[in-house]
């Protein structure tokens, strides 16, 4: 259990002698492990309940899309910030800035904010229910890049299934 709390907070043995004002703060800046898994958990379960509160609001007649687009792209920015709290944010946007999670990072921001856009400036409904969709694709694959040889085992899948 040592071991992967040392891990997830990126005290994985390797030194880096170019240490900045970021990485400063954030040593000073430590929780307990504790309450960093209480602090994940919570704001996990919290992200988890306001986008299923976001699809249950769909149906809404009138704003139901820019409540569920609110809600659904707060739900999914909660649950990422979650694992903020075991990593620290500093590793938690390394980790999502290198070079295997860059292109789903960068897809699944746009797609946060693309989404409100399409809700609340532009009123499209269409691309903001596209966008959702869009931030799921980008939040899952991101997600799975955390699991070793999970992407490669889900292209297999769907490469299997085409043919």
């Amino acid at each position: 259990m040592d071991k992967l709390k040392k891990v997830l907070s990126g005290q994985d043995g390797t030194t880096n002698d170019d240490s900045n004002i970021l990485q400063t703060v954030n040593d000073a800046s430590t929780l307990s492990w504790g309450t960093r898994v209480k602090g994940f958990a919570i704001c996990f379960v919290l992200g988890v309940l306001c986008s299923v509160l976001g699809t249950c609001l769909l149906w809404i007649p009138g704003a139901g899309l820019a409540v569920f687009a609110v809600l659904y792209t707060g739900g999914n920015f909660a649950s990422l910030a979650s694992t903020m709290f075991l990593m620290g944010p500093l590793n938690q946007l390394k980790r999502m800035c290198e070079k295997t999670r860059a292109l789903a990072t960068a897809i699944m921001l746009t797609c946060l904010i693309l989404t409100l856009c399409a809700a609340f400036w532009w009123k499209n409904n269409g691309l903001a229910l596209l966008f959702c969709i869009l931030q799921f694709l980008a939040f899952a694959w991101y997600g799975l890049s955390y699991i070793p040889f999970a992407r490669d085992a889900v292209m297999k899948l769907f490469s299997a299934c085409l043919n």
